[in-house]
């Protein structure tokens, strides 16, 4: 008995370890970044694209709008693809290839950020400037690279929300006379929606946290982007440049800029959460 208090101690002691380190880190951004937000002006802050540092400008619009278009955009191109792989992984590939493909998509996700960013900028980049037109650093390349990225996010967790949808509802399906294409987008898909969603969801949060792929790819420009071949500077490239010679209200505005991001990779994976309780909760009913 006393070992397994011991144990069970140890175990809280290390839960509750991660908890603080969270919180300390929470409370840091926000102490650090509030003060400039407050003495700037929230709209000034938020809704100017003016970035100057130097003269004591700090609008980071320009940089919202660049990190939604490039995630948008990134999971436009990933669940396209991710869907239809869960789709053909769980209902149509055989069971030795679904079995091999799964570990190999799983995979993507180990490989390091700087290497699609490289990948991207060596044949992706060029290859819109040539087809397209522009500098080829844009919002689109860096969707495409974040598209694949999250890949693996979206896919697994896509895969396990079909794959908990009761055989009962496609065997129905088929046994009423649908096609297997019918049963899929008409049953499966309606069924496991919350899960699919939630995927979504958290794939955005991993695209819009992204750094080093888009520094390479994106272009880096301080203006809202009008078009997909425009270049676009999002909120972490913003912090992983600058942030090394910062000093004073512009390293401030830093971290202003990750409680912006702070706050909005919280508010999706808020969102993702109560989708899938949402999800269990009806699954209980049911």
């Amino acid at each position: 008995m006393k070992r397994d208090r011991l144990i069970g101690a140890i175990l809280l002691v290390v839960a509750l370890s991660a908890i603080s380190g969270l919180a300390l880190i929470t409370v840091f951004i926000f102490r650090e970044g509030v003060p400039i937000i407050l003495r700037v002006g929230a709209g000034q802050f938020f809704l100017s694209t003016d970035w100057e540092p130097s003269l004591g400008h700090f609008g980071i619009l320009s940089m919202i709008g660049g990190s939604l278009a490039v995630t948008v955009g990134a999971a436009v191109i990933g669940v396209v693809f991710s869907l239809g792989l869960a789709i053909v992984l769980t209902q149509f590939a055989p069971p030795a290839l679904a079995a091999a493909l799964k570990p190999a998509i799983e995979l993507l996700a180990g490989i390091p950020s700087v290497v699609y960013g490289f990948v991207g900028v060596v044949t992706l980049v060029p290859l819109i400037r040539h087809s397209l037109g522009g500098p080829g650093l844009s919002v689109l390349a860096a969707s495409i690279v974040l598209g694949i990225m999250i890949l693996p996010t979206i896919t697994s967790i896509a895969i396990d929300a079909l794959q908990a949808v009761p055989r009962s509802y496609v065997e129905g399906s088929i046994a009423l006379g649908a096609t297997r294409w019918q049963t899929v987008t008409m049953v499966l898909l309606r069924a496991a929606r919350s899960g699919i969603v939630a995927a979504v969801i958290l794939g955005m949060g991993r695209a819009i946290g992204e750094t080093m792929a888009v520094i390479m790819v994106a272009g880096n420009a301080l203006a809202l982007p009008h078009s997909l071949l425009d270049p676009v500077r999002t909120l972490t490239s913003n912090i992983a440049l600058e942030m090394g010679y910062a000093s004073g209200d512009h390293r401030q505005a830093l971290f202003a800029t990750g409680v912006t991001l702070f706050v909005i990779i919280t508010l999706l994976n808020t969102a993702a959460l109560a989708v899938s309780r949402r999800r269990a909760g009806r699954r209980r009913v049911g």
